[in-house]
C-alpha cells in the first residue's frame, strides 16, 4: 500500500480500494477512531469509486445528463469487529453488489493490512430534486453495471 498514484484510490477487481490515514480528529479520546469516523471514510470511498467509473457527484448535481441528481443513503449496516489507532493506514475496499432502478447496493470493508476491522452493508437511493427516487441516465447506468455482478440489470 506505499504506491498511491492517484488520491481517489485505485479500481481493482472487484470494486475499488482507498488508502485513509487515521489522523488525531478521526480518534475519540482514547486514540481509537470514533465510530462516525468510519462512515466518513466509507463516504471517501463510495465517492470516489463512483468518480473513478466516470460518476460525478456535481455533474449529478448540476444536471449535466439531464435532471438534477442526487445519491441519498438509505440504509447503512455497519459491523464493528477491531478498533483503528491514530496513525494507522486504513484500507476502504467498495464493491457494488446489485443495481435495479433508484437502489445501489454496496458492500463496504475497511482493513487495516489484512486485518478485517469494519464491514458496512450500504443501500443508497438515487433521487431527484424533489427527493423522489428515480433512475440514473442510461449512460450512467451503464458505467456502474460495468462493476455490477452479472446477473444484474436494469430495471
Amino acid at each position: 500500500m506505499t504506491d498511491w498514484p492517484d488520491l481517489a484510490g485505485r479500481l481493482e477487481a472487484g470494486g475499488h480500494v482507498l488508502p485513509v490515514r487515521v489522523y488525531y480528529e478521526d480518534t475519540d479520546f482514547t486514540g481509537i477512531v470514533y465510530h462516525g469516523a468510519y462512515v466518513r471514510f466509507f463516504e471517501r470511498a463510495r465517492t470516489d469509486f463512483l468518480r473513478l467509473i466516470g460518476i460525478h457527484h456535481s455533474e449529478l448535481a448540476e444536471g449535466t445528463h439531464g435532471a438534477a441528481l442526487a445519491f441519498a443513503v438509505r440504509t447503512m449496516t455497519i459491523d464493528f469487529q477491531k478498533p483503528a489507532r491514530i496513525d494507522d493506514v486504513l484500507a476502504v475496499h467498495t464493491s457494488l453488489s446489485d443495481y435495479r432502478g433508484a437502489r445501489i447496493k454496496l458492500d463496504q470493508l475497511i482493513y487495516r493490512e489484512e486485518e478485517l476491522l469494519v464491514s458496512a452493508a450500504v443501500t443508497v437511493a438515487v433521487i431527484g430534486s424533489e427527493g423522489r427516487p428515480t433512475r440514473l441516465p442510461h449512460i450512467l447506468a451503464e458505467k456502474l453495471l460495468r462493476h455490477v455482478p452479472s446477473e444484474t440489470s436494469i430495471e
